[in-house]
């Protein structure tokens, strides 16, 4: 694989002290996306580079990076959204956005920590790119994204993909929180099996995004090599919407409490 200098100006060190703030405070709300790009901006050193070097390497790489699609506006593209016919990527996109009411836009927002976010240099539209998969491969992996389980399995599942540490960091925190919220291991199950299943499939980083949303959903998980998440399924199910959703209601109880029996007088009444 292609060896590139780094990101021009950077130190190449870890920010431990700005990743441990923001997952203290992801923790504590797991609606607090723009946490998530702090830690990634944190500990994510050297993998703009390693990614865009692994993206030339491939055949058909030379020319998205030559062509610098901006995915995010792509996706923004309310006509070009609609066209997709049903049954593919594009149109499970289509139906997921209007599910969850998130939007490409909103997600570039939420991620703009400094002016130099849109500096035009090609491991910043790498990290762009990224960025904006994230929401197609919760189509793709069939993870929620409006829940905390959904969200901690495909950051492992990115992990996996992208190799950058902020991923592995988050998802680490979101398992070992886990163990304590549901007194079980479901949870961290389901974030491993994301791991797993991102480490099984093709590199979707190197796709050409603007072909994949015409294909038939079923034929690209197959062509991506994307496995049924079977235990995340099933901690679903298990833990139920409260639990699987813990980072996001911190102040709902761990174990729900049993109904108290009505005092004898209330019965006959």
């Amino acid at each position: 694989m292609a060896t590139l200098p780094p990101f021009p100006g950077t130190t190449g060190r870890r920010d431990w002290r700005t990743a441990f703030d923001a997952i203290r405070k992801l923790l504590a709300n797991g609606d607090d996306t723009a946490q998530v790009f702090r830690i990634m901006r944190a500990l994510n050193v050297g993998s703009g580079p390693r990614g865009y070097a692994r993206l030339i390497a491939t055949l058909d790489g030379g020319r998205l990076a030559t062509e610098q699609v901006e995915l995010a506006r792509r996706f923004s593209d309310r006509a070009w959204v609609a066209s997709f016919a049903p049954g593919t990527v594009g149109a499970a996109y289509r139906d997921w956005l209007a599910t969850t009411g998130y939007s490409a836009d909103g997600l570039v927002e939420v991620s703009r920590i400094t002016d130099g976010d849109d500096i035009r240099h090609p491991y910043a539209w790498f990290g762009r790119r990224s960025r904006d998969m994230h929401d197609v491969w919760h189509v793709l992996t069939g993870y929620q994204a409006d829940e905390s389980l959904g969200e901690a399995a495909l950051v492992a599942f990115s992990y996996a993909q992208l190799g950058g540490l902020g991923w592995a960091f988050i998802a680490g925190a979101a398992a070992l929180k886990s163990l304590r919220v549901t007194r079980g291991r479901l949870f961290a199950r389901a974030i491993w099996e994301g791991y797993r299943h991102g480490r099984q499939a093709r590199w979707l980083a190197g796709e050409d995004y603007e072909t994949v949303m015409h294909e038939p959903l079923a034929a690209a998980r197959a062509r991506l090599g994307i496995a049924d998440p079977v235990v995340y399924r099933h901690a679903q199910r298990v833990l139920g919407p409260a639990m699987a959703s813990y980072l996001s209601a911190p102040k709902q109880p761990a174990i729900a409490q049993p109904e108290p029996e009505p005092e004898p007088e209330k019965l006959a009444a």
